[in-house]
């Protein structure tokens, strides 16, 4: 009976350990590839619907902002004083359809209140535009006849005071749409904010209501401190215009 030598079996045993070891090493990575691969996929489906429930969000959030911007648009875009009037017309409308939305919404009370003080103010800068454009239809007709009579001194007066009362509305009513952006992002933010302690407080099982108190408090000295006082009166060049 022959014997193998001893060398041999030991090559033939390392050989099989390499072997093992190798496969080992091969399924090793092969479940690390796998674990890998299902991490990605659970990673790629929280994020589709973390992007899809932004989406929806997104869609059906009510945008009650913009109604004090299409007031001003209106009433930036009114020559008469019965343009004038039709944009503070339609500002009322809005205002009495926000306080509905007010009571069917209260998610977004915060951003219908602020929208409605917006329309109010529209209106009674809309009246305060009809008179403007009022005395400007009046000193045309005056300034047509200093022309006719010859009185040229009188008549550049006229014009220069028409071109700087419209200068002066021209800014102010720009002011408007700015005064409006920053009264909505107050809005915006303090909507989110509640909403969110409202979401803490239902997980924790506390109230909130302190918070928010502190919440309403910032948005409203912020709203006072970050809102221009574009109705001030304000002083243009003077623009010398000679005979």
């Amino acid at each position: 009976m022959a014997i193998q030598p001893i060398a041999a079996v030991g090559r033939e045993d390392g050989e099989e350990q390499q072997q093992s070891s190798l496969l080992a090493q091969s399924l090793k990575k092969q479940e690390e590839s796998r674990i890998s691969l299902t991490e990605m996929i659970r990673d790629a489906k929280e994020k589709a619907d973390a992007q899809r429930e932004k989406f929806k969000l997104a869609k059906t959030s009510p945008r009650y902002g913009d109604a004090p911007l299409e007031a001003y648009a209106r009433l930036s875009r009114a020559r008469t004083p019965a343009q004038a009037g039709s944009a503070a017309g339609y500002a009322r409308r809005r205002i009495v359809q926000l306080e509905a939305a007010r009571r069917s919404d209260p998610d977004h009370a915060d951003q219908i209140k602020a929208a409605v003080g917006q329309r109010r103010k529209a209106v009674s800068r809309a009246g305060r535009k009809k008179l403007e454009l009022t005395r400007e239809q009046l000193s045309r007709a005056r300034q047509k006849r200093m022309a006719q009579e010859n009185k040229r001194r009188e008549e550049q007066r006229i014009k220069q005071e028409l071109r700087r009362s419209q200068a002066m509305r021209a800014v102010r009513e720009s002011g408007y749409f700015r005064e409006t952006d920053i009264a909505n992002r107050f809005a915006n933010q303090l909507t989110a904010t509640k909403m969110e302690l409202k979401a803490q407080a239902e997980q924790l099982g506390i109230s909130a209501r302190a918070a928010m108190d502190a919440a309403m408090q910032g948005y409203s000295e912020g709203t006072q401190l970050a809102t221009v006082d574009v109705d001030a009166p304000m002083s243009a060049p003077q623009v010398d215009v000679q005979a």
